[in-house]
Formats: structure tokens, C-alpha cells, sequence
């Protein structure tokens, strides 16, 4: 089975022909193991779709499907493209089927080749039953949330006593202490969940090889989530790292970095376009607090690779 390995700021996925017949979770398993296997964070797979130029499913290093991946949508178009599964569309981006609905994307070449792209991510999804965040505790253990309107903190109602109208949203700053780490999240979800930390202190001291797998596992969250923790710099620049649900810490995420743009401007803190650096490579996401989040990132080619499913 041949793959080829492509990277979208670090965050690095194994793309292929999704027509093959394979048990995918445990190809993604194996193949993704970083001293058993190839090594990445997980696999891709391109397969033709009825509603769009292409349909894209991946498969986290854990073997779980995943709704999408912002960095590997970008590599998948890529992919598809200098393998003929898909043609590049005249006048419009392509369009791309998730499991978080169908994505536009648009290469970005240089000399003919595809280093980039930009995607349509879609609007954030900001209503906690539907990131989705487990309700029934936000009206028990955090009943200062519910009932009331966006933008709330946690911090500021307190004393409210608890209702049983649903939270609409966005949630913001909820308190979640893990290890003795008070942690206040703010939760988006791009199609799939996110849980966003602004950090007083340096994301590099922070212990998330520790911390990140029990918030990912936390009861809160009924689906698992991705985390992040953030560093402000200036209202243009965010410093990152990502514990990504079903694959620990990886190099970048694009739906992370949008759902941290989320984050920050609702909190105010950036302006509608920041650049969010993470230990790959930095990305650009724009968000006008209303519509749609738009990412441009990065592509890299590493190497093909022959896979041999006896190792599975």
C-alpha cells in the first residue's frame, strides 16, 4: 500500500488512496507508531465524493476518526491533485467533503507547485451542547452559566442560582482544575471540540504531556477534546501548543489554531487577523467575529513510502 507523507506546519499525516479495502484504524495504528512505523499523526484518506471535488477522512494516531483536520485538508488537496484524483476547478476553490461538512480550499503555488493554501473553515460552533460540552454539569457544577446570554464568565456569576433553560453560548472561561491547574477554558468547536487556555505564564513550562490526556478524557467533555494553551504576545500574535485529541501533542493544528483565534477575539484580545505560532510553523487565521474563519498555512512534501499491510 503506498502512501506519501505530507506536512502542514509540523503537523504530518500519511495520505492515500481511500478506494483500497483496509481496516483503517488499525493501519492508522501501525502505520502511524513513531518507532514501529512510519511514524505520523495519523492517516488521510482521499476518496471521490458525491457532493464535492473530493471526500478527505482521517484517522488519528490512536486509529479514532477525527471530523477534520485543518493542516491536512491543506496537504490533501495537494495530494489529490498530483495523484489524479481530483481536477483543480475553473474559477472556484476546490470543495472538499468532512465529516464536518464540505470545506473550500485554494492553492497557493509557487512555481507551479502547491506550497500552500487557504481554507474556508467554516463558522465556529459556540453553543456548548453542540461543541459539545456535557450540560448537565454547567447546570450543576457550574450553574452560574446557565440561562444566561453571550459572552458570560463563569467568574462573574457565581452566586447565580442554577436554571434549567440551555446555555446558548459562547462558553467562556469555565473553571476545570486538573492536577491542581486551575485552568479557564473557553470552548469552540470547528467541526470537532476544542478547549482554549490563555496562559499567564510560558506555554514551555506548562506540563501538557501530563495535564492535556485528562482534560482530552475529562467527563466534561462527552466526545474527548482538543486542547490548547496560549500565550498572548500582541494583538497580531499568539504562541501555541496543541494536545490533540486521539494523537497527544503534534507540531500544529489548523482547527486548533482557528478555534484559539475564536477564543482570543472573543475574549478582545486580537484584532480580526492574527498570526498564531506553534512549534511547526506558524498560521494565519482571519475571523470577523460574525462569519466564516479562514486559515492559510503552509504545505511540505516528505517523502512515498511502501507499506506493507502484513504489519498491521
Amino acid at each position: 500500500m503506498r502512501f506519501t507523507k505530507l506536512h502542514g506546519a509540523g503537523n504530518d499525516y500519511l495520505f492515500t488512496d481511500g478506494r483500497q479495502q483496509a481496516d483503517w484504524p488499525a493501519v492508522a495504528r501501525a502505520i502511524s507508531h513513531r518507532h514501529l512505523g512510519v511514524g505520523a499523526d495519523g492517516v488521510i484518506l482521499a476518496l471521490p465524493s458525491t457532493t464535492a471535488d473530493i471526500r478527505m477522512r482521517m484517522f488519528n494516531a490512536d486509529g479514532s476518526e477525527g471530523e477534520m483536520c485543518g493542516n491536512g485538508i491543506r496537504c490533501l488537496v495537494r495530494f489529490a491533485m498530483e495523484n489524479n484524483l481530483a481536477q483543480r476547478p475553473k474559477g472556484r476553490p476546490f470543495r472538499v467533503e468532512t465529516l464536518a461538512g464540505i470545506k473550500t480550499v485554494e492553492p497557493v503555488l509557487t512555481n507551479g507547485v502547491i506550497t500552500g493554501a487557504r481554507v474556508g473553515m467554516g463558522k465556529p460552533i459556540l453553543r456548548p451542547a453542540d461543541i459539545p460540552v456535557n450540560t448537565a454539569m454547567l447546570t450543576t457544577s457550574s450553574p452560574s452559566l446557565a440561562g444566561k446570554g453571550p459572552g458570560v464568565r463563569s467568574a462573574d456569576l457565581r452566586d447565580t442560582p442554577a436554571r434549567p433553560e440551555p446555555v446558548e453560548g459562547p462558553l467562556m472561561d469555565h473553571l476545570l482544575t486538573v492536577d491542581s491547574h486551575a485552568l479557564r477554558l473557553t470552548c469552540v468547536s470547528m467541526g470537532n471540540p476544542h478547549a482554549v487556555a490563555f496562559l499567564t505564564t510560558p506555554i514551555a513550562d506548562f506540563p501538557l504531556h501530563q495535564v492535556g490526556p485528562k482534560v482530552e478524557h475529562h467527563p466534561f467533555f462527552p466526545r474527548r477534546v482538543n486542547f490548547e494553551i496560549v500565550n498572548v504576545v500582541d494583538r497580531g500574535h499568539l504562541n501555541v501548543r496543541v494536545w490533540e485529541r486521539g494523537s497527544g501533542e503534534t507540531m500544529a493544528c489548523g482547527t486548533g489554531a482557528c478555534a484559539v483565534a475564536v477564543a482570543a477575539r472573543l475574549h478582545g484580545l486580537t484584532d480580526d487577523t492574527v498570526d498564531i505560532t506553534l512549534h511547526g510553523g506558524t498560521l494565519r487565521i482571519t475571523w470577523d467575529g460574525v462569519g466564516e474563519v479562514v486559515m492559510e498555512g503552509p504545505i511540505a512534501e516528505v517523502f512515498d513510502v511502501e507499506w506493507d499491510t502484513k504489519n498491521v
